[in-house]
């Protein structure tokens, strides 16, 4: 596949100059789109200032997604097809060249000069191949400098003669040197991840990708091609994406803008069940008991702990009448409302227009005609208010946590059969909180309280949801996330490999299950683009230790990468840390010196008196600051052209357990792009030897 020379500006067949030409062309069209969409008034158009106020947020939501960015190619592809889409091939009509590109553009006709890469006629561009041509005669690539179009590189899909290889153009775009927050990769979907972005919105996808797969990519242009496809029913329904951490979120936080997507909302799971403040912190096996699935039904007995039997009958008054419920037929009509699955606080607001409608009934037995009024009246009645006071009190859910949490007895009732004692100790509070506003909440409390809330009235229902890192969630976390998207479908992101919570998920089976999406599609992505074939391979040593049932991972980077173990004196750590960070410097592209948090403030002494200036996770590189220090603890998700890795050993024992801490190690080995460094002076781990 030639990548064509491109000095020949005198020339004007030189198709490279064909090319820019088009570009030029189709970057002035996307102008005029935006020029209309700012000239639309809307003052006749609308009934009233509401409609009006909606109608200008669209306009105006459109004009921000017709921005041309400058340093974003248009179009990152080109499509011959040998015959025209949705003739009969044996016709013989002469086929049609498409641009594919991140967004749809027109020309002054409404005839297409650039099309949406998710659009079905761009789908060859990513599945197409020797073996199935899809109907293409040609396949075009352009490679770009700074938002130069500079070169191209063609694809003759169905000539024999032409041997089937790598794209020179496509690895470079995979290799560029990553500054600044992550990238779209729009133009190097491959074809496996090309089927998970356009599965279908009904389903839930799993995908278990090793590191630099690229499934959270994967992930956030699935997002896109399903509001690309399902626009108006995602309007209506709304996506989310969560997170591990907002570092996270901040370096991902560009990709979907850059795609035209500019209203999905993103989220960490803590965010989303921000009930209380968090400001303690759990040891690891009360959060892990906390985590566990068996607490929903802990919770579930508590909350409806609360109904009990009536006494007495109900006496409503009005005017000379006096009308008399007894006991015995409310106790039925509480009978009738538990056995129905409804949620507890509707049950509630349903039980006082049942007594009502018991009054209404007798009222018609004595010759009245009572209508709707009447009973929403009697529901009103002191009396009848009482009766629900009584036997189906309000339950505030942080109030029930509280109470679960800080009082033993109440604990030990709701738990009985289903938390062993020990288990019901490690949760219980040493000192009970007074209030809701004093009480030290963790995070797996916040989440405990989310699942009570949920049993008191329904958490409102996405249509998608995207969870990236989902190995390290508990199954409480689990089931949260899926109340979010009980009505919709998900997209689950994770690597059972990089699970570094003591509660990390085992299986993909057992994490759908918890989220209520059972039997959902599998897919695992085993060809890394990212992570050089030498370091997978040395971090791959870990996997029987960490992850067993997993396949390694390849890569189909033919660079060897930059790969170096070095081992130092003690005394001499950081310096020779320091001293690599120096070397990474000199080369193109940002560097991440990931360490143990135990080491970071030494680290940081070091890193001042040498001058060398650094950010923090999520913090933008730039051309003058590259260097970023990353706790061993927040590195997954993020990558750097390369890595500076200090003393493995530290690494491991900063975690609870060796499998975990080897997990963690893995996560931090498998981060760079091009090159590592290991520096260490304590022995490595015995599986790395």
């Amino acid at each position: 596949m030639p990548t064509h020379a491109h000095d020949h500006a005198h020339d004007q067949q030189d198709p490279l100059e064909r090319e820019r030409a088009h570009l030029a062309a189709s970057r002035a069209a996307l102008r005029a789109m935006r020029r209309d969409a700012e000239a639309l008034n809307i003052a006749d158009v609308t009934a009233n200032w509401v409609n009006a106020e909606v109608l200008q947020g669209e306009v105006e939501a459109r004009i921000k997604a017709l921005a041309d960015l400058s340093g974003t190619p248009l179009f990152f592809g080109r499509l011959d097809y040998l015959h025209a889409p949705g003739t009969d091939l044996a016709e013989g009509a002469a086929g049609e060249n498409f641009y594919i590109g991140r967004r749809h553009v027109h020309d002054a006709d409404g005839d297409p000069m650039v099309i949406d890469w998710r659009a079905p006629v761009s789908q060859p561009f990513y599945r197409a191949s020797k073996k199935d041509p899809m109907d293409l005669g040609l396949r075009r690539r352009f490679g770009y400098t700074g938002g130069q179009l500079t070169a191209y590189e063609d694809e003759h899909l169905t000539d024999p003669a032409e041997a089937e290889q790598h794209s020179k153009l496509l690895q470079a775009e995979i290799e560029r040197p990553r500054v600044g927050p992550m990238r779209d990769i729009v133009a190097t979907i491959q074809p496996e991840q090309d089927e998970i972005v356009r599965a279908g919105i009904g389903g839930t996808v799993c995908v278990q990708g090793a590191p630099g797969t690229g499934k959270t990519a994967v992930g956030l242009h699935r997002v896109a091609y399903l509001l690309y496809a399902h626009r108006e029913r995602l309007a209506r329904s709304g996506t989310l994406v969560i997170g591990p951490n907002r570092s996270f979120l901040h370096y991902i936080e560009q990709v979907l803008p850059a795609l035209g997507e500019l209203e999905v909302k993103q989220a960490t799971v803590d965010d989303l069940v921000a009930h209380v403040e968090v400001r303690g912190a759990d040891d690891a096996a009360a959060a892990t008991v906390k985590g566990d699935a068996r607490l929903a039904e802990v919770l579930r007995r508590a909350v409806w702990s609360h109904v009990r039997k009536p006494e007495e009958a109900c006496v409503v008054v009005r005017g000379s009448r006096r009308w008399r419920v007894p006991a015995y037929e409310i106790e039925e009509i509480v009978d009738e409302l538990l056995r129905r699955d409804i949620r507890y606080g509707a049950a509630r607001e349903a039980l006082p227009q049942r007594i009502a409608h018991a009054v209404l009934v007798r009222m018609e037995q004595a010759g009245e005609a009572p209508d709707d009024r009447v009973q929403d009246a009697v529901a009103r009645n002191a009396a009848v208010k009482a009766v629900v006071k009584e036997v189906w009190p309000p339950v505030d859910p942080a109030k029930l946590v509280l109470r679960l949490l800080g009082d033993a007895e109440f604990l030990a009732e709701q738990a009985a059969g289903i938390l062993t004692p020990e288990e019901q100790k490690s949760i219980l509070w040493a000192k009970p909180a007074r209030s809701v506003k004093s009480a030290k909440w963790s995070a797996a409390d916040a989440v405990l309280i989310d699942e009570a809330a949920d049993l008191v009235s329904r958490t409102h229902s996405l249509g998608h949801v995207v969870l990236d890192e989902a190995q390290d969630l508990s199954p409480m976390q689990y089931r949260a996330v899926g109340r979010r998207c009980s009505t919709g479908s998900a997209t689950i992101l994770g690597d059972i490999a990089q699970g570094t919570t003591p509660w990390s998920t085992d299986t993909w089976e057992e994490a759908l299950a918890h989220l209520g999406k059972p039997g959902a599609a599998i897919e695992e992505l085993t060809l890394g683009f990212r992570v050089p074939r030498e370091v997978i391979a040395y971090a791959s040593r870990l996997l029987p230790a960490i992850a067993p049932d997993l396949a390694e991972a390849t890569s189909i980077r033919d660079a060897a990468g930059d790969f170096a173990i070095r081992r130092v004196p003690a005394a001499e750590l950081d310096a020779a840390v320091i001293a690599a960070c120096q070397e990474a410097l000199a080369k193109e592209g940002s560097i991440g010196l990931i360490a143990a948090d135990a080491r970071l403030p030494a680290l940081r002494t070091a890193l001042d008196a040498a001058g060398l200036a650094v950010l923090s996770p999520g913090e933008e590189t730039s051309a003058e600051a590259r260097l970023t220090l990353v706790p061993a603890t927040l590195a997954k998700g993020l990558e750097y052209d390369y890595v500076v890795l200090d003393e493995p050993a530290a690494i491991v024992d900063g975690e609870p357990d060796e499998r975990t801490g080897l997990r963690r190690l893995y996560v931090c080995l498998t981060r760079p792009v091009s090159g590592l460094t290991v520096v260490h002076a304590a022995g490595l781990p015995e599986r790395l030897g």
